[in-house]
């Protein structure tokens, strides 16, 4: 998950506009923190953003691991309360890996680096897609059930997919 500090690091700070110069009221511009970073402060930033995910990962499983020892009667709540958060982290860190992505695809020029931020991603999303259905195909309430009801089951009600 995001830590404390990792979530100050890419929380997006207000700035003053300049309404001198527009006649308007001041506004609050928002700054992205790494538009100014070098390339490989935004690659080391990618780094901490997997090491959070590889936690959420962790957590995710942990999370499946107390749901599938709580019952029966399943503790499904406690579960959904993890997905929820999981799933939050999970969100975060692709928004600021896809901003990281857009910033060396356009005013960095980096190309190369940009479509193996995204093949990162877009690998990351098969992941987590991956680890909620076979979550979803372990729950013991979806097992004995025809395989296309149980289908329509796991597309339907895993927040991760």
């Amino acid at each position: 998950m995001i830590t404390t500090e990792a979530a100050a690091e890419s929380a997006v700070p207000a700035v003053p506009g300049d309404s001198a110069a527009t006649g308007a009221p001041e506004r609050e511009q928002l700054v992205w923190p790494w538009k100014d970073a070098a390339i490989r402060a935004l690659v080391q930033r990618i780094h901490q953003l997997q090491a959070e995910r590889a936690q959420a990962f962790r957590r995710l499983e942990e999370g499946h691991r107390q749901y599938l020892s709580s019952g029966p009667p399943y503790d499904f709540p406690r579960y959904r309360s993890t997905v929820h958060e999981v799933t939050q982290a999970f969100a975060a860190a692709s928004r600021e890996v896809l901003a990281v992505e857009a910033e060396l695809a356009g005013p960095r020029a980096q190309p190369l680096l940009a479509s193996h931020v995204r093949r990162l991603q877009q690998l990351e999303e098969t992941r987590l897609a991956t680890v909620a259905l076979l979550q979803l195909m372990g729950t013991p309430e979806l097992t004995g059930q025809d395989s296309l009801q149980m289908h329509q089951l796991k597309m339907n009600s895993h927040p991760l997919l």
